[in-house]
């Protein structure tokens, strides 16, 4: 067979369409087995350091403090229907921010399963910290504020997420609207890589609500995919569709 047949061979779509779906199979099957199995992911935590953590920290009834986050069946079973949610149990490997990541453990799946996570976070809670150390994820502390830029990273991230999120001032007076998450998200816009996202999941406020009505629609302008507490951002889609968020900061009825 002569060289330039062989080149030829190697260049065939067809050949590598067949390449990429057999890499791709290979990958989703080490992902599957990974993400379907809470026990596993369980049982790969670091048991004495974890018990060390949960002696100090537990209480019978945690209610809706932190404390709560100690329940790990239910805890990395929240996180991995997130991971499923986002699609990260398939794929390529990607550079992950998680606003508010807490114990941290939707880093420790998403580094399980191959992607490069870093979490984002203020020093309040030492059961966070210790977490943290334990599960030997990467955090960087930071208090988000309204109005202010975010730290500097190393790279940019393909998925930028922050679930129940508390940040924004919830349930206080100075609670965010359009201008501030204009802000928030316009500075979120620079640190995607091109086709990235982001996933803001919302803790509802006192009157039951997740946001108000002009929130929402600040973010539908923007060009958000809206399912009840999840609001998903493609920037790109946004550029490529010429949306203009509306900022407009006048009262109107939650929703």
């Amino acid at each position: 067979m002569r060289f330039s047949h062989k080149l030829r061979k190697l260049t065939d779509p067809r050949l590598i369409l067949s390449a990429k779906q057999h890499l791709g199979r290979l990958f989703l099957t080490r992902r599957l087995i990974f993400r379907l199995d809470a026990e596993k992911i369980i049982a790969s935590i670091d048991q004495r350091a974890f018990q060390a953590i949960y002696d100090r920290h537990a209480v019978e009834n945690p209610g809706g403090g932190w404390r709560k986050y100690l329940d790990l069946d239910r805890w990395i079973g929240i996180n991995l229907r997130r991971v499923q949610e986002l699609d990260l149990d398939w794929g390529r490997r990607k550079h992950i921010l998680d606003i508010g990541s807490g114990a941290g453990y939707f880093l420790y799946i998403s580094q399980g399963i191959g992607h490069d996570p870093v979490g984002l976070d203020i020093d309040e809670v030492p059961m966070y910290a210790e977490m943290i150390r334990a599960l030997g994820v990467k955090r960087v502390l930071w208090r988000v504020n309204a109005f202010e830029l975010l730290p500097a990273f190393e790279h940019k991230f393909d998925l930028i997420t922050a679930f129940m999120i508390c940040f924004n001032g919830h349930k206080s007076p100075a609670l965010w609207g359009p201008k501030e998450w204009a802000f928030f998200l316009d500075d979120l816009e620079t640190r995607l890589k091109p086709g990235g996202r982001v996933r803001l999941g919302f803790n509802a406020e006192n009157d039951g609500n997740f946001y108000a009505e002009n929130l929402r629609r600040f973010f539908v302008a923007r060009g958000a995919e809206i399912d009840h507490d999840r609001v998903t951002l493609r920037p790109a889609l946004k550029r490529a569709h010429g949306l203009r968020p509306d900022v407009s900061s006048s009262p109107s009825k939650r929703v």
